[in-house]
């Protein structure tokens, strides 16, 4: 008797080599990885996302450091998320700032952007040591369905103030690095670009916004914290973050 059987494509994980953690002093940093190609690399994305992983070029990863559980994937609950009144200053405080999502190629204006950016924001980062070729590789390999949505002001020049590096997906979008002019921190623009994608995955129906893992000890993350209702994904699944 012949017995036909669906064969999936097999997937295989990694583990990376220990090197020094980009957010926490003193400790070293392991990923477990996986490659997403094949036809299924799109299905797989929604689905690995959903289990708390985060795309790199054609790899998605996730935490997996000996002795350490810090790093916690998070994402907004579009449907009761309402702006805070400080969220809401920020919104009037960019007014002027206007969103246009492009496909996601890589340009001279945003690396030089993106440069700055990293230079002031996380100049002891792997990232400092980018160069244009790094930054396209950045944006523009991937499997899946990606976009980059620039924010400029209403300048008669249009001066591009910051970007978003994004993944579509079936649940929500994925927020995989975003960065902006860092000459003036009060503007929050960082937190404006992630209002911004709320509400857009809103009109497109899309229940979530992934922003990618939350470290209770490291102030580079503190801004996610302020986003509710957040979900944080534990050994149970998603939960919602509670408030302290």
């Amino acid at each position: 008797m012949f017995i036909r059987q669906n064969i999936q494509t097999l997937r295989f994980f990694r583990t990376t080599p220990a090197m020094r953690c980009p957010y926490l002093p003193h400790r070293l940093e392991t990923k477990l990885v996986t490659e997403l190609s094949g036809p299924d690399a799109i299905s797989q994305h929604d689905t690995l996302t959903d289990a708390g992983f985060r795309r790199s070029h054609h790899f998605v990863y996730k935490p997996l450091c000996e002795g350490c559980r810090a790093c916690v994937p998070v994402r907004i609950r579009v449907r009761d998320f309402e702006p805070s009144r400080a969220q809401k200053r920020i919104l009037r405080r960019n007014e002027h700032v206007h969103a246009m999502e492009t496909q996601a190629l890589a340009t001279g204006e945003q690396y030089s952007l993106f440069s700055r950016y990293v230079m002031a924001r996380h100049r002891d980062g792997d990232m400092a040591d980018m160069d244009f070729d790094d930054y396209r590789a950045m944006v523009e390999e991937s499997p899946v369905e990606t976009a980059i949505i620039e924010f400029r002001d209403d300048s008669a020049e249009g001066r591009l103030v910051g970007a978003c590096l994004v993944d579509w997906l079936s649940s929500g979008v994925s927020a995989v690095y975003s960065f902006f002019d860092p000459q003036d921190p009060r503007r929050g623009l960082g937190t404006h670009m992630i209002l911004w994608l709320a509400d857009a995955a809103a009109k497109r129906g899309l229940p979530y916004v992934y922003l990618g893992y939350w470290i209770a000890d490291s102030s580079k993350m503190a801004y996610k914290r302020a986003f509710r209702p957040l979900e944080f994904f534990g050994p149970e699944g998603w939960m919602e973050l509670p408030t302290v």
